[in-house]
């Protein structure tokens, strides 16, 4: 998983629950306390109002959500094309990157 990803994963989480201990997130995603710390920074710096309390966890600011993501129809219909090309018109390694 890269980085991005997991960062995105790591803000699912803690808009999901209320409060999560750094070890949690290190045990899920296979990292370290470490970075762990600068993987919520990322978010801080980001905006995303995380709320840390040694010994307690992390977690987002209530009633703090991300808001959803909105295509047009014109946008929708150019990201479906665009998988359907890589899919078709790529080699299995590309496919695999793109896949992930």
């Amino acid at each position: 998983m890269n980085r991005i990803d997991r960062v995105t994963a790591i803000l699912i989480q803690l808009q999901s629950k209320r409060v999560v201990k750094a070890q949690e997130i290190a045990d899920r995603f296979g990292i370290s306390l470490r970075t762990v710390y600068r993987d919520v920074k990322t978010l801080e710096e980001a905006g995303i109002p995380v709320i840390g309390e040694a010994g307690v966890g992390y977690s987002i600011m209530e009633g703090y959500r991300l808001p959803p993501v909105m295509f047009t129809q014109e946008e929708a219909t150019a990201l479906l094309t665009a998988e359907k090309l890589v899919e078709k018109l790529t080699d299995a390694s590309t496919r695999e990157v793109y896949q992930a």
